[in-house]
C-alpha cells in the first residue's frame, strides 16, 4: 500500500506500539467539558458542588481497549489511577466550564495588575511597599 492510499473503510484502526493513552474519554458530548477525577481528599464531592456531574459508563468509553481491565464498574465510568485509587468520569457543561474559565483568568490578571509597577516608563517592575512607607 503506498503513502497515499488509505485503510480500507471498516479496518481496526492500530494504535502504534507504546502510544496509548489510559486516560482517553471516547464518545464525549461536545457540549461539555470532561474530567476524570480521583476518588481521593473528597475531590468528588467538590466537583458535584460545582456543577459536574458523573457519566455512565454505557455513554463513553474510558481509555484504549485493553483486555485485562474491566471499564465502568457500576454506574459510573471509572478506572483504577493507580495506588488504591479510583477515577471517575465527570463532566460540566461547556457553558459553566467556559464562565468559570474566565473568572479564573480575571483574578490572574487582578494578580498581575497588582504587582505591576503604575509608572510603566521604565517597563513592567515589581514594587514592594512595606507598612504606611510614603511613595
Amino acid at each position: 500500500m503506498s503513502q497515499t492510499q488509505k485503510a480500507p473503510s471498516g479496518r481496526v484502526r492500530r494504535s502504534p506500539v507504546g502510544v496509548r493513552n489510559r486516560l482517553s474519554i471516547k464518545g464525549q458530548d461536545p457540549a461539555y467539558v470532561y474530567r476524570i477525577v480521583s476518588d481521593r481528599n473528597d475531590n468528588i464531592s467538590l466537583r458535584l458542588e460545582e456543577g459536574y456531574e458523573h457519566v455512565s459508563a454505557d455513554k463513553v468509553q474510558v481509555g484504549d481497549k485493553r483486555v485485562n481491565v474491566a471499564q465502568g464498574l457500576g454506574d459510573h465510568a471509572s478506572l483504577s489511577v493507580g495506588n488504591g485509587e479510583t477515577g471517575y468520569v465527570m463532566r460540566i457543561k461547556r457553558e459553566w466550564y467556559d464562565e468559570d474559565q474566565a473568572a479564573k483568568r480575571q483574578e490572574v490578571r487582578k494578580t498581575q495588575d497588582a504587582i505591576k509597577r503604575i509608572d510603566k516608563r521604565d517597563g513592567d517592575y515589581g514594587r514592594i511597599k512595606i507598612g504606611d512607607e510614603a511613595e
